[in-house]
């Protein structure tokens, strides 16, 4: 086995995919628009702004050793011993690399050409069929090409996509975001009135189960701003030091009309541990309600229960297939 130095580690790791392709693979690289490629072998593969991201397989990364490594299942050593050794072969051309944007470019996975699958993979979960289908409407919500995961789409505030959260529809417990997500502005629904409350959530199926509870109790779910964490949100060892999610921090700015913050998090050690840290570092200035679900770790769990929707006998049917 070949060895190579620290300084020739982190040199191959150095080379962007894109020039590895350029320079190596040509025939492989595809031109999809001016700053996006794809590759013949995966066309939902895409590589832009110096990121590559295969959304529906659930893998990304930075570099030319992580595609060899990840998508063409090289080791690591081997894949470092391919771009060296044709480095020596063939100096590679290097294009010249823009200003860093501060903002992230987002590659957003491609459409499927229906939502059938996700919507279906979404009333299994008891979400509201109307309520699954306005947030599609509202480009929330859309079903991706290849694997046919459910994509759920973040906005800035000129309406410009900023994240992607994948989720498999066929039970794998598949979850990913998309290269050059900023969580920041995560999955939200906003109220089509002005409001001076918002709830927050863990993830993205816990909002609409909350969403298809106001419906269910007669209550308008439009009018409620709710918010995805996109995760498990993470304290600081010392409570009091925690920092507010990027999600909340970031809504907060540019909403200072909100007054009441409603936690909406899990039944479990990390749910009330958040909780805890939020209630502590936020309640200075708003006023912070705690409010898990009644029974069940979650509000997915609690809805499904409600439904009389058996999820473990549904996931034992699958798993039988």
């Amino acid at each position: 086995m070949p060895y190579y130095t620290k300084e020739q580690l982190e040199h191959a790791k150095s080379m962007d995919l894109l020039t590895y392709l350029k320079n190596y693979d040509p025939n492989e690289l595809v031109k999809v628009s001016s700053n996006e490629y794809t590759t013949r072998e995966h066309d939902s593969l895409r590589i832009s702004n110096g990121f590559w991201n295969w959304c529906s397989a659930g893998i990304g990364g930075r570099n030319a050793v992580d595609y060899l490594t990840k998508v063409k299942n090289y080791k690591f050593i081997e894949a470092v011993e391919i771009i060296l050794k044709n480095e020596r072969i063939q100096a590679p051309i290097y294009e010249k690399k823009q200003v860093k944007n501060r903002i992230k470019t987002l590659i957003l996975p491609e459409k499927n050409s229906n939502n059938n699958r996700a919507i279906r993979y979404l009333k299994s979960r008891g979400i509201d069929e109307e309520i699954i289908k306005k947030c599609i409407e509202k480009g929330l919500i859309f079903e991706e090409k290849y694997y046919h995961n459910v994509v759920f789409v973040g906005y800035d505030n000129n309406k410009i996509p900023r994240y992607a959260g994948c989720r498999s529809t066929d039970e794998k417990n598949f979850k990913n975001d998309a290269t050059g997500s900023d969580k920041a502005y995560s999955f939200k629904i906003e109220s089509l009135k002005k409001t001076d409350k918002i709830f927050i959530f863990e993830g993205a199926i816990d909002l609409l189960s909350y969403a298809t509870f106001f419906k269910l109790y007669g209550l308008e779910w439009e009018d409620k701003t709710m918010i995805s964490l996109a995760g498990v949100y993470q304290p600081s060892k010392i409570i009091e030091q925690s920092k507010v999610p990027l999600a909340i921090e970031n809504y907060l700015k540019e909403h200072p009309e909100i007054k009441k913050i409603v936690l909406c998090f899990d039944n479990d050690t990390a749910g009330r541990n958040a909780t805890k840290a939020l209630q502590i570092v936020l309640s200075k200035e708003y006023e912070v309600l705690d409010r898990p679900p009644k029974f069940e770790k979650d509000y997915n769990d609690y809805l499904c229960k409600h439904l009389g929707i058996n999820r473990e006998k549904k996931l034992q049917k699958e798993r039988i297939r």
